[in-house]
């Protein structure tokens, strides 16, 4: 087993790191605060000119063919500068991932080049509804068969990218008498078919530059053409891609984490109390020693999972299983950042202000740490019976 980087996996990491440095860090803070989604859409659009909007994607289409680790690798070095734009192109690259794995031909030849060159500054997941979170098999979305098409209705709720995506992966339910999570299928949606409302903003507490709306389709027709994947099977397509996904989370808490930590252990060693930096004060060396080791931690478990999906592997349960450790330790490395600054931490004009409350929604989207833990123990007592 190689721990690593290849060549290419390297120059993948040192492009973002660069990119997140010189473009994303020196207007996070006026991002978080203002939330002007277009120096969002100009990030989107750069990172498209990187190859970083399909990292995962074949060339035929545009892609760049890095693979999941390269794509874990560039996640984690933009959201240490800007956790809103990595979440914006973790979901992009989600979106054209599954319509890589789960489109026809005329659909990949005709949505993954437009989001790989990001002519769609990015792609959006419509699963969420208010009564379906943790549970999206409780959706009430409904698409209704035409003549030639479906008809769409139903809201989706906190949808990344919302405002400026090019288009959505949609679910709703087909079969309404199919026993429950049986008669959903998938369809691909362009933001401009009539029947689309985005809703305003949300008013978040973190990830202010990241924008989250609701999606209100009313009696939105879309053709036969549009329906991803086979009919009624919409469901499993949902768990496949969420497993993916958060592979991406994990690597953007991780992140958030290691970049509050660097900030306040850089800190502690100019910060003088009883006349010598307070790095020399053991109870906060070992706080710094124990979200260190967490941190290397929670990026093995991520490296794990995604060397297996990238070699075709059964994953699901490594990626939940680095999804809550990462974003449950980003949470904690957030915390132990701030309380190293002391009162300077909660300051607005420092940077861990905003990356605690960025890190908070880690562990709630692309599946709670609750249900990270029923997905985990799901699949160890599968082995066992």
């Amino acid at each position: 087993m190689h721990l690593s980087l290849t060549e290419e996996q390297q120059m993948i990491q040192d492009a973002a790191k660069k990119f997140a440095e010189s473009e994303l860090q020196p207007v996070a803070e006026k991002l978080d605060q203002t939330k002007d989604y277009e120096i969002t859409k100009a990030h989107c659009k750069k990172l498209a000119e990187l190859g970083f909007m399909g990292l995962n994607i074949d060339a035929d289409y545009g892609g760049t063919e890095a693979g999941v680790v390269a794509f874990s690798l560039a996640i984690t070095e933009i959201a240490k500068a800007c956790a809103s734009t990595a979440v914006t192109m973790s979901v992009t690259n989600m979106v054209a991932e599954v319509i890589q794995v789960v489109g026809n031909e005329a659909q990949k030849e005709r949505y993954l080049p437009k989001i790989c060159s990001g002519e769609y500054l990015s792609g959006s997941f419509c699963l969420t509804e208010a009564g379906a979170g943790s549970d999206p098999s409780a959706m009430r979305t409904r698409a209704t068969k035409t003549d030639g098409g479906w008809s769409i209705s139903g809201t989706k709720q906190w949808i990344t990218s919302a405002s400026f995506a090019g288009v959505f992966v949609v679910w709703a339910v087909t079969d309404a008498d199919a026993p429950k999570g049986k008669g959903i299928s998938c369809f691909l949606v362009e933001a401009a078919t009539p029947g689309i409302t985005v809703g305003p903003g949300e008013k978040k507490m973190g990830q202010h530059g990241s924008a989250t709306n609701e999606v209100h389709f009313e009696n939105c027709l879309v053709p036969d053409s549009a329906l991803l994947g086979k009919l009624n099977d919409g469901f499993r397509i949902a768990v496949a891609e969420l497993a993916g996904g958060r592979i991406g989370i994990g690597s953007l808490a991780l992140g958030i984490g290691l970049a509050a930590m660097d900030y306040a252990t850089r800190y502690a060693t100019e910060r003088k109390q009883f006349d010598k930096p307070i790095s020399e004060f053991q109870g906060l060396q070992w706080m710094i020693a124990d979200r260190a080791t967490e941190l290397e931690a929670a990026r093995l478990l991520l490296m794990s999972a995604a060397d297996k999906k990238e070699r075709g592997l059964p994953f699901a349960k490594e990626a939940s299983m680095a999804k809550l450790f990462a974003s449950e330790k980003a949470n904690q490395a957030c915390y132990s950042a701030l309380q190293l600054l002391g009162g300077y931490g909660y300051m607005q004009e420092y940077p861990l202000e905003r990356m605690t409350r960025d890190a908070r929604i880690t562990s709630i989207y692309e599946g709670t740490s609750e249900v990270q833990r029923i997905v985990i123990a799901r699949e160890i007592l599968r082995e066992y019976r």
